[in-house]
């Protein structure tokens, strides 16, 4: 009796340290989409009156939560009955992944002006409560279904890297990044979008004068535009990395493509082209249906 007792916390013991372990590989395989899914989180959070930011976070973490509560069985019970049908539908996100990262580029490089005099015009736009309403739900949505996508990667490169483990090791692994990806993700970005207000409080609350408290509170309020773009363009590469990184894995012609440079500039250049490929099929794709119709 007391040996099986012993030999039980054996066991048990064993199963955290391959979690430990595991969980370790999973989160770094996973961190560049981790990255991502801030990035795009802080720019869909952000923007909106001060009021209305967090209630608008808490609606999108409460879709994440809905996406991986879908995802996680779907993707347990492929381990189990198809685990070769992972690889493809991690290849089939990296392509997502390249598309999205270059179309991020293109619109930075060639239509950042008119970007920008969009919205310096819809600034000067009176937009009643209802419309306003309609463009947050909106926004939300578009969030959430970006979150569903990154879910994916996020849960499937997990999962990729626990596929010969016991199922119980891989439940244990892969939930745990996706509470990690949801919690830690939307937890920073609340932060984040809050770091102007706490700077403008300290600012109204500093009945000495302090100098110092003055300058926290001016670099929280400056330095939260610059924060956001920084976290969008380390997004956009992270997406293009995290792309090449899938193909050149998981498809050995990709690997070391050009063997004189460094693996990362590989997976940077591969994730680049992969999505030049595909905005010009879907841009081929469009044009060939406006002139069916």
């Amino acid at each position: 009796m007391a040996s099986g007792f012993f030999a039980l916390f054996d066991d048990i013991a064993t199963l955290m340290d391959d979690v430990a372990t595991m969980s370790k590989v999973a989160a770094k395989k996973t961190a560049g989409i981790l990255g991502d899914d801030l990035a795009v989180n802080a720019d869909q959070a952000s923007g909106f009156v001060s009021a209305r930011e967090l209630p608008i976070l808490w609606k999108i973490s409460k879709g994440s939560i809905l996406n991986k509560l879908i995802i996680l069985p779907l993707a347990f019970l492929l381990s189990a009955f198809l685990p070769q049908a992972i690889k493809y539908i991690l290849l089939t996100g990296a392509v997502y992944l390249a598309y999205e990262g270059t179309e991020k580029v293109i619109v930075y490089i060639f239509h950042r002006k008119n970007k920008s005099q969009t919205i310096s015009n819809k600034e000067q736009i009176i937009l009643s409560s209802k419309e306003i309403q309609e463009i947050e739900n909106k926004k939300i949505k578009g969030a959430i279904l970006v979150d569903f996508i990154l879910s994916i990667e996020i849960i499937v490169i997990a999962l990729s890297t626990v596929v010969t483990e016991p199922l119980i090791t891989q439940i244990v692994v892969v939930t745990g990044i996706a509470l990690l990806a949801t919690i830690g993700v939307y937890g920073i970005v609340a932060l984040l979008v809050r770091m102007d207000d706490f700077g403008l409080r300290l600012l109204t609350k500093n009945k000495r004068k302090s100098k110092f408290i003055n300058a926290i509170g001016h670099a929280l309020i400056n330095s939260l535009p610059y924060i956001i773009r920084v976290l969008a363009v380390v997004g956009t590469l992270a997406m293009l990395l995290v792309a090449g990184g899938i193909f050149s894995h998981n498809i050995h012609f990709f690997h070391n493509l050009i063997p004189s440079m460094p693996q990362i500039i590989n997976d940077f250049i591969l994730g680049l082209i992969i999505g030049i490929i595909t905005v010009l099929l879907i841009k081929g794709c469009k044009s060939i249906k406006k002139l069916v119709t």
